[in-house]
């Protein structure tokens, strides 16, 4: 059968269920996914002096064909969004800025330094976020940045973060579409505190100074973001998911969950609905944390569908920020990209296809069996056959066939490298 016919096929199982598959495809060219730029380049960046990374941040592999510079940076990002359905957003971290060769330190960082990705970002109709880079540098080299007790190292930090905001805002004036500029930093200890509290004072003082400096929410939207805990910070980590929690609602900023970022047993899909129902919007980080925050390739696994089906579900699509954060250098690396949001649009098609309002119907009137009956049915409705379909009206690869692009992408240009 031609990929039309079993589209048609998958479109007549839907609609005994009141699904229209049409109107679902058109729903789901509107949604877009912030590509992470540093999947491409092993989270190196472009500062001229290169720092070790630092932070609990580690990247496995040494596949060849690297990006090292930002025009093979972007080069590999065209390849990657020509192989992904759909019109989507890239996120820079701070180290990707363009100085020319010229030293430039984080606190001194300019609009012009990152001219060249809003060009970019102009001509394919993209739009850009961004975060300040609070690891492998030499002020972070003892674990603490905004919280530490030296007050010079966290003003530079505070600076740093207020022109990252900045950033955020020229991004947004210039692209028409607001930039996400989220805030993580590296801020724990490897072993047991004797004080929790003072950290997490001088961290929600060095927040309210960056926090103060007005920034057209228009143009730019803020975000914090927690974490559990990391390498060389497994026993307390200052900005903690209570903390984060806390601030973001009351002082108005976006809190943002990376589903790394928690215990293994503990679920960002479960967070989701609780959160929506306090905030206008919230934003995500989607990796795939194996056993600890390794930042895998996200797959199409049982989590990230119900990720989906709570975003989905819960008519949250505007209203959740998905975003992608994975490294992996043992794979090719514009595979990786396109491997991970292929698979992020995926698990949002298959829960737009789920009766999602009929089982809600279900659960509240206690019919238990028949929900549990059709979840588990649905997971072999025929969801790729519209997967496919939607590929082939979007331009890009249907099924594997990205991969022989791929691997002739990295014949005649990563090889090269």
């Amino acid at each position: 059968m031609s990929i039309q016919e079993n589209y048609d096929f998958a479109k007549q199982a839907y609609a005994k269920w009141g699904i229209d598959v049409d109107t679902v495809l058109e729903q789901l060219k509107k949604v877009s996914i912030s590509i992470h730029c540093w999947q491409g380049d092993d989270i190196g960046g472009f500062e001229v002096i290169q720092n070790e990374r630092s932070g609990g941040i580690d990247v496995t592999g040494n596949y060849p064909g690297k990006a090292r510079t930002p025009e093979e940076l972007r080069s590999d990002l065209d390849k990657a969004l020509s192989l992904i359905p759909g019109k989507h957003r890239v996120n820079l971290h701070a180290i990707y800025a363009e100085t020319n060769g010229e030293v430039v330190d984080r606190d001194q960082l300019e609009l012009k330094h990152f001219e060249n990705w809003v060009k970019w970002a102009k001509e394919k109709d993209l739009g850009l976020d961004f975060n300040p880079t609070l690891f492998s540098h030499p002020k972070a080299a003892d674990g603490l940045t905004l919280s530490h007790p030296n007050e010079e190292i966290r003003e530079f930090w505070i600076n740093h973060c207020i022109l990252s905001r900045k950033i955020g805002e020229y991004f947004g004036q210039q692209l028409g579409t607001p930039a996400l500029t989220n805030l993580w930093i590296p801020d724990g200890y490897k072993d047991i505190p004797s004080d929790r509290l003072t950290p997490r004072k001088r961290l929600l003082d060095s927040l309210d100074k960056i926090y103060a400096v007005e920034i057209d929410e228009q143009y730019n939207l803020d975000a914090v973001e927690s974490k559990l805990f990391g390498i060389g910070s497994e026993a307390f980590v200052v900005g903690s998911h209570e903390f984060y929690l806390h601030y973001a609602m009351k002082n108005n900023k976006l809190c943002l969950l990376d589903t790394g970022h928690y215990h293994p047993t503990e679920t960002v899909s479960n967070k989701i609905s609780s959160m929506l129902l306090f905030s206008d919007k919230i934003a995500l980080h989607v990796s795939r944390p194996v056993r600890w925050d390794s930042d895998h390739v996200v797959i199409l696994d049982d989590e990230l569908k119900e990720i989906a089906l709570e975003i989905v579900r819960n008519d949250a699509l505007e209203r959740v920020i998905i975003g992608l954060d994975f490294f992996d250098a043992s794979i090719n690396r514009v595979a990786a990209w396109t491997i991970g949001t292929r698979n992020m649009i995926k698990a949002l098609l298959y829960a737009m296809l789920v009766p999602n309002k009929y089982l809600k119907e279900l659960q509240e009137k206690g019919d238990f069996t028949e929900r549990l009956a059709l979840m588990e049915e649905f997971k072999t409705y025929p969801f790729g056959a519209v997967w496919d379909y939607y590929c082939e009206k979007m331009g890009v690869p249907v099924k594997e066939s990205w991969l022989e692009e791929v691997r002739v992408y990295e014949q005649e240009v990563l090889l090269k490298r």
